[in-house]
């Protein structure tokens, strides 16, 4: 992607400007961001997903000045009736499901895909809502059928209402307001305040921005760099031959914390281990996210990654799935275009080794790589 050429999505940015000047810092109300939207999914097949094991769904209802949340599978009968206002159904991650949805959140890739998360279609009756609240993330609002007033607002108190099954700001105060209809958008820094209330019959769809925790991503990395400790720091036992006795029995000696502190340097002494830990987090699938396996074909002509596969690189590895490869040279250069293009031509293909032709194969064979066409 040529990120200085200005597109209709971010209104008429480039996605130079839209970075620089609003990304983490301003709200961007867009109208006609997508010309001639219409739904991607039409009532019943998105009612359909929400009735799936395999897909998170929730159920949003205000009733009487009264919050209730109900979390998926919901059938068709476990919804309210269409004529009945004030209810919310959201459904997550619709773009590991549908093909549609995926090329749609394909056009939000001037983002890495380390922080792109996934797409979520909300749709409402009348009135329909989750309340006043914020975001820890960055979050594009698409309208897609409909109307939807957006109320937004720096909201410098974040307390919540208690005893609530939403995180429902206590104080919210709105400083601007907007209507979307169909093809509009409105993008928003993280903890920006927003209420979205439906005029009428409406679907919103949420592009959402990965934002890890500092503290939750030094666990998770560090759970996953323990697994590998034993081999990286070695069998060396503590030893302390010639050591004097001690009067004071209680006390570590400090020839221990000094041991302890070489023994975890050892476990780190790879200097790519983070970077190889962090892309495999990074490109681990969702929990509910699994792989039918396919065929390996004998030969590949052009290939395209599975809608579910996350593929990332750095300078050392490719990362797919939650694995990853060291990778060099033209093969190197192979799959990082992989991971970029999510697609090879047979013109890509055409100067491959057999070697990154068989981990291609092998692709396929899990079902994370697909014929293109096939």
């Amino acid at each position: 992607m040529d990120t200085s050429i200005p597109l209709p999505l971010l209104g008429g940015l480039a996605p130079d400007q839209f970075m620089r000047r609003h990304w983490q810092k301003k709200p961007l109300l867009v109208r006609a961001a997508v010309p001639g939207l219409r739904p991607l999914l039409g009532r019943t097949e998105l009612f359909g997903l929400a009735a799936r094991d395999d897909v998170e769904s929730r159920l949003v209802q205000a009733r009487g000045g009264r919050w209730q949340l109900r979390r998926g599978p919901l059938t068709r009968r476990a919804l309210p009736p269409l004529s009945q206002p004030d209810w919310t159904l959201l459904v997550q991650g619709v773009d590991l499901h549908d093909d549609r949805a995926h090329a749609l959140l394909q056009q939000f890739r001037f983002v890495p895909d380390a922080r792109l998360d996934d797409l979520m279609i909300s749709f409402a009756t009348d009135g329909g809502g989750v309340g006043p609240h914020f975001d820890s993330y960055d979050v594009c609002l698409l309208q897609a059928e409909g109307r939807r007033r957006w109320r937004i607002g720096r909201q410098r108190d974040l307390t919540l209402h208690e005893g609530l099954p939403l995180k429902i700001l206590a104080n919210f105060e709105p400083e601007e307001e907007y209507l979307l209809e169909p093809g509009d958008m409105l993008y928003l820094p993280p903890r920006y305040a927003h209420d979205g209330i439906a005029e009428g019959e409406c679907q919103t769809y949420s592009i959402g921005f990965r934002a890890p925790q500092r503290g939750e991503l030094a666990q998770e990395l560090l759970q996953r760099l323990a697994d590998d400790a034993r081999d990286s720091a070695g069998e060396a036992l503590y030893r302390d031959a010639g050591h004097a006795p001690t009067a004071t029995p209680g006390a570590i000696p400090a020839e221990l914390v000094a041991f302890a502190r070489e023994a975890l340097a050892a476990a780190l002494k790879d200097p790519g281990a983070l970077e190889r830990t962090l892309g495999e987090y990074l490109t681990e699938p969702k929990p509910q996210v699994w792989f039918e396996g396919g065929r390996a074909p004998r030969r590949l002509d052009s290939v395209v990654l599975d809608r579910r596969t996350r593929m990332m690189h750095d300078a050392r590895h490719v990362f797919v799935n939650g694995e990853s490869w060291r990778a060099a040279g033209a093969d190197a250069r192979l799959m990082r275009r992989l991971a970029d293009r999510r697609a090879l031509t047979a013109q890509d293909l055409a100067g491959a080794s057999e070697g990154a032709l068989e981990l291609l194969r092998s692709w396929c064979e899990a079902g994370w790589l697909h014929e293109n066409g096939g």
